[in-house]
């Protein structure tokens, strides 16, 4: 038989009391938060458009923070400031105020660390058209120190998996259709592995069956790896589907951020609105969905 012997606990007595007196237990040191994947605080972006004129806030106070695994959504009307606060968590803007940090690293200190997370898609993705998707992708690898050798076979599994076929890999880009460019970005950008990726309007302009398959891409990437992600979406039913938490801009400003379920369920209690993300998204920023997509079509500027 084993017997476990229970530690003796050191106590003092009161004078008039045989009682033990409480006994005040150390508490064990509290674990380190963990670091978030991306850190947003305060940032502000001003835009000057004329010598002669104030300049213009195009971001004004944000502040996110998303943790491993996350999927972020922003939501806003066209001009609201989701381009531009992609552009500046990438380093293509610098920031006015505020500070950016990814897994710890500041995007201005340490600018080369940064870079090596990330990688950002955007709506309207540049390639050497004449080059073929594979001379694209490994051209990309190369910079980001990859082996070529290695990293095609890795190239043309993930464009497999996003519906591209071997055959039209050696196409020149230029010749391909919207969507399939798109693709090509996406897969360009998850060729290396990023730890933060930066998705500006991925799915814009793709046929159902596309949009489909870079959806279950992209949450094959965030169960697999581990990756945290930042989405900018026209597309509500997307960001019901993919986002964990979302929020939505306007002028600039972060004016709303829950999950998909909480942004509705608050439109609904708070303004007696129909519980959905069209409502929150009407509510917030004084648009409808389809006068923000038909700006968009029309070929307004995103800010």
């Amino acid at each position: 038989m084993t017997v476990t012997l229970e530690p003796q606990l050191k106590t003092t007595r009161r004078p008039s009391d045989d009682r033990p007196a409480a006994v005040q237990a150390v508490a064990p040191a509290s674990a380190p938060a963990p670091v978030p994947a991306l850190l947003i605080e305060g940032v502000t972006k001003r835009f000057t458009v004329g010598r002669k004129r104030k300049p213009v806030a195009a971001i004004t106070d944000v502040s996110l923070r998303l943790e491993r695994g996350d999927i972020h959504g922003i939501l806003g009307a066209n001009g609201s400031g989701k381009s531009t606060l992609i552009r500046l968590i990438s380093g293509l803007l610098t920031l006015d105020e505020g500070r950016v940090e990814v897994f710890g690293h500041d995007i201005e200190r340490d600018e080369m660390a940064v870079k090596r997370l990330i990688n950002r898609v955007s709506v309207d993705a540049a390639f050497f058209k004449k080059l073929s998707p594979m001379e694209n992708l490994l051209f990309a690898a190369r910079l980001y120190g990859l082996d070529a050798g290695k990293a095609k076979p890795q190239a043309i599994a993930i464009l497999e998996r996003l519906g591209v076929s071997q055959k039209r890999l050696d196409r020149p880009v230029e010749q391909m259709s919207r969507g399939m460019q798109q693709k090509v970005a996406i897969a360009r950008a998850l060729l290396t592995s990023p730890s933060l990726l930066l998705l500006d309007e991925p799915t814009t302009g793709l046929d159902p069956r596309s949009k489909l398959d870079v959806q279950t891409f992209i949450e094959d990437v965030r169960d697999t790896h581990d990756a945290t992600i930042v989405l900018t979406t026209h597309d509500l039913a997307e960001a019901e589907r993919l986002c964990s938490r979302i929020s939505i801009l306007n002028d600039g400003r972060v004016v709303a951020e829950d999950s998909p379920d909480g942004l509705k369920r608050l439109v609904a209690e708070r303004y007696g609105q129909t519980p959905t993300l069209e409502a929150a998204f009407m509510t917030w920023t004084g648009r409808s969905l389809d006068d923000d997509v038909e700006d968009d079509q029309s070929g307004d500027d995103e800010t």
